[in-house]
């Protein structure tokens, strides 16, 4: 199955093994959970696991151009993750993509298009996205 074939599909899927929550307070709340669980699953890969750990500061970068600066920018991880850490945080984010397309699905947006206009957008602002 191509990519672009398997965002439709998987937004076909979840609409029909949603029945529970189908209402839009349901999937709302649903998705916030969902997020708050892919947040702390990072955290725990850092408190309990202790395979990664985040060295956070002020970032420091020169008054360049804007497309420059990434040179200097960190992700403020350190390590790598195990691969138990790395299965319980994409376990997550795949519950978390279920959530959001029953969000979608909730308020008939199609996900494809919205990658598809999401894409145009960045690639048309680029380094301006942000700034």
């Amino acid at each position: 199955m191509k990519d672009n074939e398997v965002v439709g599909s998987f937004q076909e899927m979840v609409s029909d093994v949603l029945i529970r929550h189908r209402s839009i307070l349901d999937c709302l709340s649903k998705y916030q959970e969902s997020t708050a669980r892919v947040n702390r699953s990072v955290i725990k890969t850092v408190t309990d696991c202790g395979c990664i750990t985040i060295n956070a500061n002020k970032k420091k970068y020169p008054q360049k151009e804007l497309k420059e600066c990434s040179k200097y920018m960190d992700s403020h991880i350190k390590g790598e993750m195990c691969e138990h850490c790395r299965e319980v945080i994409a376990e997550e984010l795949g519950k978390h993509l279920f959530y959001l397309t029953a969000l979608c699905n909730t308020l008939d947006f199609d996900l494809e298009e919205l990658f598809g206009k999401e894409y145009d957008r960045i690639s048309t602002l680029r380094h301006f996205l942000l700034s």
